[in-house]
């Protein structure tokens, strides 16, 4: 059976590390980022291209002015320091890596979901995207992946699979998906019901019964992309407009994933292709796999963020050489 990742288990991980004094971390800093010397020149450039989209500051900044020292970087509300408000989550999540680095260090975030560009450099989970880089204040951190990063075990092939749609989501504050459901929640290929109190959420084993489930952006990304993309369906959706760790912008339209119009006025007939072509859309399913394992190696993914965040201190003239 498949499971949403356990808050229990991540707090009580997330709580240990901050028991760990920062004194003893700082000193592990430089054996961490060693494995990047260690990896081969084909590895580095795959790391380094991932640092470099996470964090596109080019060029040395002004340590931003909603910064807050390191050593007194910890979790709750804080709405009388520049950061204001963390949500725990995003707090554990940061602090993991931060611990890394000497406490005088200035960091600066924004909690929560972000779909606006950044006045200054500051971490975040999410980023509108961008032909070019005007989207380089948000410095992109794996945030809140207790929630957005799992990957399930599918034990259906795509051809066993009931052709349909499938859509569970909250709706109610997301006139997107309102639209979406008011559209197509008549048509005897789709099933879309929006959760609420009344109508309670499918389980991810049922979803798996079905080839096809939307990935429809709620505040910023869709969350449910990540572990669609694991499973042998295909998620359906019109081009991201946000971004995550997860690199939704770099995600290619009928290569990882069903792209429809903004609209979503070809979705029947986007459908209907794919069920005329399924060796397309079980290329589609293997190239989903294919960008998903990049991100399922704990090691890699910890030193990615190490040296996403040393970037951010390098570029706001933190780190001396």
């Amino acid at each position: 059976m498949n499971k949403k990742n356990s808050h229990f288990i991540y707090f009580v991980k997330a709580v240990a590390r901050t028991l760990v004094p920062r004194c003893l971390t700082q000193k592990l800093l430089h054996g961490r980022l060693l494995r990047y010397e260690r990896m081969t020149e084909e590895e580095q450039d795959v790391v380094k291209q991932r640092v470099d989209y996470y964090c596109k500051l080019s060029a040395p900044v002004a340590v931003p002015n909603n910064t807050i020292r390191l050593g007194d970087f910890t979790n709750g509300k804080r709405r009388d320091t520049p950061c204001g408000y963390i949500h725990s989550i995003h707090f554990y999540d940061t602090y993991e890596y931060s611990r890394y680095f000497p406490d005088d260090y200035r960091i600066a975030i924004t909690s929560g979901d972000v779909s606006h560009i950044l006045p200054e450099p500051g971490f975040c989970k999410s980023r509108p995207v961008t032909d070019n880089d005007d989207n380089r204040n948000n410095i992109l951190l794996k945030l809140n992946k207790v929630r957005h990063f799992m990957w399930v075990k599918d034990p259906y092939k795509w051809e066993d699979k009931e052709c349909k749609i499938i859509f569970r989501g909250e709706a109610a504050t997301k006139p997107r998906r309102q639209r979406f459901i008011e559209m197509w929640k008549d048509h005897p290929l789709c099933d879309l019901v929006p959760t609420n109190a009344k109508a309670r959420a499918m389980s991810i084993d049922d979803h798996l019964k079905y080839r096809y489930i939307m990935a429809l952006e709620g505040n910023d990304v869709a969350s449910n992309l990540k572990w669609v993309m694991s499973s042998n369906s295909i998620a359906v959706m019109p081009r991201p407009t946000c971004e995550t760790w997860f690199m939704e912008g770099r995600l290619k339209p009928d290569y990882h994933y069903i792209e429809i119009k903004e609209d979503y006025s070809d979705l029947i007939e986007r459908i209907e292709y794919y069920e005329t072509h399924p060796d397309e859309a079980k290329a589609i399913i293997e190239h989903a796999h294919e960008w998903v394992r990049q991100f399922q190696d704990k090691e890699t993914e910890d030193l990615i963020s190490l040296m996403v965040m040393e970037k951010y201190f390098r570029m706001t003239n933190q780190i001396k050489d």
